[in-house]
Parts: structure tokens; C-alpha cells; sequence
């Protein structure tokens, strides 16, 4: 407990002293119109209250993501605890703001866009692919996850119940993708904000009162995955790709331009993007430890379940034996809720970056349906072809989290261009370091995943030492060219 919370206070003290740091190296400007401002729409492009923004944005990047990696990537001991905190204050949280405030100052450009200014126009096409596709299983995943849960809830599990749900899910994300962004999203997601931030704190606050025997950082941290029984799933790189949304994750470089869209002054950039990554570490952190309690100290049958079970199910049995009824339906649909509140803005998102590269105005409803449509049939083929297959959900979501970091790779090497470019001196370090780090985790993963072209995993910290001192260089011999021009 003691790691647990010294992580706590790391994450409080990060965004206090570093976040101000990164506002400070990025330097927002309160009196700059925002394109809340400038150009309002009516549906895309709305001015709302600071702290709705705030809340919206934490519940599009906060998805099952914090929950469900949290509970797997603390399989790997204590380590998690680590990635968790590092990975959120220097890398996640950095990578969410800059996405955020460069869209701000591009006039709320989608992520594509962003990368082609900075790392040029082929680059923005693959990305505009990449995103697209990173979206649609997101979508899908994210209609799968809730609907197991709420099947399991309010049915027998079956196949019939859980469609069920999926066909009820299907009909919320079309409606919210289509109205405009007050309508919906702005009035409800701050209730699921407030039902999700209460499940952690409940958690946390019976954490306290149980005071249960967790693994510390200076016990180690190796051999935690075999005891969890991951089967030799080394540290790196599985743990920087398990954990994403509670570190860093690309799919928020989708999601943080629907706020830039709706910030009303640029000094609340650090409170919207940076905190919200922030407070989306907090609560990876309180399931990191209640999944540590349930995989190494004898919580799994305290609750009647085994280390084998998977996310959903630690997550039905903690709730339920912690906080009761009423704290676990509460809690429960907090985990519901989350999938659900990013599903939706992951479609919209996609909707948008649609628009914008065929340049179709979204005002008018019959334009949002003529791109919205293909997109939700896509992911309903995606969801047919894999719902009678569990291990075909467990390949689209390994795939979806190399793709998912990948994403944040290239994110993060836009925003380090866009601060050689505009700020000079060192300050794009804020921004490099993640960027060769992730760099190297990325190209590691694919290289020896069985999802990827499997080399042996003995080559596996040759390879990220390798990617990121060649990266480094790269990165050098490009700055030294276009210094001298």
C-alpha cells in the first residue's frame, strides 16, 4: 500500500509542478480566440462551461482502458504502479495536451491534419487511414464490452441477451454521433463522469479501511506475470502496451480535438488535457491496487473468483463483495458506462475526420448520416464476423493496442516538430523523449508479438535499445539540416 500511495501523490505532484512546466514550454495565450469562438456551428463547434469540457474530455479518453489494462497490466506486479505514473505525467498527459492545444491553434483540426502540417502530406494519409481504422475497432470493441457486462446483468449471458444489448448500443452511438455536441454528450456525460470518479474513490476509500498487503516496488519487479499466470509475458514491452489509456494512448489524439472545438480560452488547456489525463491515471492506479489485492494476496478467492478471471469478472466480483448492492450496481455501471461515453465519441470523432479530409460541411444532417452510415455498417461486419469467436475480440483488441500506441508515437513526433519549429532552445525534449521511448516499445511489440513476426523475445531489449538509438539519430540529422537551412 505504501507504493500505492506514494504513485497517488507522484500523479497529484505531476500535474501541479510538471503540467505547469509543459503549459509554460507550450505558452497559451488567454486573449487568442478559440475556434469555440471563431467558428461556431451550432454542432461541432460550441463553447461550453470549463468544467463541462473538462469532464467530457475525461470521460471520451477514460474507456475501459484505466479498468480493464489497469487490471491486466497489474499482472505484472508492482511495475504497473511505475508505467502508470511516469507514463501518465511525462508522456500521456504531455501527449493529450499538445494534441489539444495544437488543435486549438490549427482551428480545431483533427488529428490527421495535425500530423500532415508538421510531418507532411504522405504521412497525414496514412495517419488519416490509421485513425480511421484505430476508430472502427475502438467502436467495436467498445459496443462488445458493455453489452458482455449489461448481458451478464440483466440476462443470463447468452448470446441472444448480449446482441440485445449490442443493438441497443448501436441505436445510442448513431444518435450521439449525429446531434450536435450539446445535445447529448454535453448534458449526460457529466453524470457517467461523476458515477465513474465515485466508483475509484469508493474503491480507494475501502482500500484504506482494508489496508491489504500489496506488492511494493522494492520487492521487485520481476516474476509478478508468471505468479499471475501470463506465461513469461515479459515487462517490456507487454506492460507499455497493456496499460495504455492509464499511461498514455493514442486514441485520445482523436478524441482531444472535440474539445479543442469547444474550450472558450486557451489557459484552461492545462486543466482540460493535461488534467484529465491526470485524473484518468488516478483511477488506473485504484485498480491496479485492487487488481494487485486480487491477484497476489489471496483476493481472488476472498470474492469466490480465481487469479484466471478475466477484467469483466474481477471487476462484477470486487464491486459486488466491497460495496454492496447498491455501491456495486453503481460501480458496475460506472464500467459500463466508460466503453460506452468513448464508443460514441470515437465514431464522432471518425465522422469528423471523414469531413474534413472530403471537406463536407457537418451542419446539415443528412451530410453527417451520408458519412456516418458507412461507419457504423463497417463496424457491424467487424462485430458479425468476430462475436462467435472470443479469441477473435482478444486478436482485434492486441491489435488495437499496438495501433492504439502507435498512434501516440506519431502524436508525439508532431508535437517535438512543432516545438523545434516554434519554440527552439530544448524545450521539444517535453515532447522527444516519450516519442523515442514509445518509438522503441511500438517497433519492439510488432517485432516479436505473436501478432507480429515473432522473434524470439530474448532479442526483445536489443531491439528497443536499437530502435531508439537509431531514432535519436534520425531525429538529430534532421534538426541539424534543418538548422542549417
Amino acid at each position: 500500500m505504501i507504493s500505492f500511495l506514494l504513485s497517488i501523490l507522484a500523479l497529484v505532484l505531476g500535474y501541479l509542478f510538471y503540467g505547469a512546466f509543459v503549459d509554460h514550454v507550450f505558452g497559451p495565450d488567454r486573449f487568442r480566440k478559440t475556434p469555440a469562438i471563431e467558428k461556431q456551428d451550432g454542432v461541432d463547434y460550441i463553447p461550453l462551461p470549463n468544467w463541462k469540457v473538462y469532464m467530457i474530455q475525461f470521460l471520451n479518453i477514460a474507456g475501459t482502458g484505466p479498468i480493464f489494462g489497469a487490471i491486466m497490466g497489474a499482472k505484472f506486479g508492482p511495475a504497473s504502479y511505475l508505467w502508470i505514473v511516469f507514463g501518465c505525467i511525462f508522456a500521456g498527459a504531455v501527449h493529450d495536451y499538445m494534441c489539444g492545444m495544437l488543435s486549438v491553434r490549427h482551428g480545431g483540426q483533427g488529428f490527421p491534419d495535425l500530423v500532415g502540417d508538421y510531418l507532411g502530406p504522405r504521412t497525414k494519409q496514412v495517419m488519416l487511414v490509421f485513425s480511421i481504422i484505430l476508430l472502427l475497432l475502438v467502436g467495436t470493441v467498445f459496443v462488445y464490452s458493455p453489452a458482455l457486462i449489461l448481458g451478464d446483468i440483466a440476462g443470463d449471458g447468452t448470446r441472444s441477451s448480449i446482441m440485445l444489448w449490442v443493438g441497443i448500443i448501436f441505436c445510442y452511438y448513431l444518435i450521439a454521433t449525429l446531434l450536435p455536441i450539446d445535445k447529448l454528450i454535453g448534458k449526460i456525460y457529466p453524470v457517467f463522469a461523476v458515477t465513474l470518479l465515485f466508483m475509484a474513490a469508493a474503491l480507494m476509500v475501502y482500500l484504506f479501511v482494508l489496508w491489504p498487503s500489496l506488492p511494493e516496488v522494492w520487492d521487485g519487479l520481476g516474476g509478478w506475470s508468471d505468479k499471475a499466470g501470463l506465461e513469461h509475458q515479459p515487462i517490456f514491452p507487454c506492460l507499455f502496451i497493456t496499460i495504455a489509456c492509464g499511461a498514455i494512448s493514442g486514441f485520445h489524439a482523436t478524441q482531444s480535438p472535440l474539445m479543442a472545438r469547444c474550450i472558450r480560452n486557451e489557459k484552461m488547456g492545462r486543466p482540460v488535457f493535461y488534467g484529465s489525463m491526470i485524473t484518468e491515471g488516478l483511477v488506473a492506479l485504484v485498480w491496479a491496487a485492487v487488481s494487485s489485492w486480487f491477484f497476489f494476496d489471496g483476493g481472488a478467492a476472498q470474492v469466490g473468483s480465481d487469479i484466471t478471471a478475466a477484467a469483466p469478472t474481477v471487476v462484477t466480483k470486487v464491486s459486488e463483495n466491497w460495496l454492496g448492492l447498491a455501491g456495486g450496481v453503481l460501480a458496475i455501471l460506472g464500467v459500463v458506462a466508460a466503453p460506452i461515453t468513448s464508443g460514441d465519441t470515437a465514431f464522432r470523432s471518425a465522422r469528423l475526420i471523414i469531413a474534413d479530409f472530403v471537406k463536407l460541411p457537418q451542419k446539415d444532417i443528412y451530410k453527417r448520416l451520408a458519412i456516418a452510415i458507412p461507419l457504423f455498417a463497417g463496424s457491424a461486419v467487424l462485430l458479425w464476423f468476430n462475436i462467435e469467436d472470443a479469441n477473435g475480440f482478444n486478436v482485434i483488441w492486441r491489435y488495437f493496442g499496438w495501433s492504439n500506441q502507435t498512434l501516440a508515437v506519431f502524436m508525439l513526433w508532431t508535437a517535438t516538430v512543432y516545438l523545434v519549429k516554434a519554440r527552439g532552445k530544448s524545450w521539444y525534449l517535453v515532447t522527444l523523449l516519450p516519442a523515442l521511448f514509445m518509438t522503441s516499445v511500438c517497433v519492439t511489440f510488432i517485432l516479436v508479438d505473436k501478432i507480429g513476426f515473432r522473434i524470439p523475445q530474448v532479442a526483445a531489449p536489443w531491439i528497443g535499445l536499437g530502435t531508439f538509438v537509431i531514432s535519436s539519430i534520425l531525429f538529430y540529422l534532421w534538426k541539424t539540416k534543418k538548422s542549417g537551412k
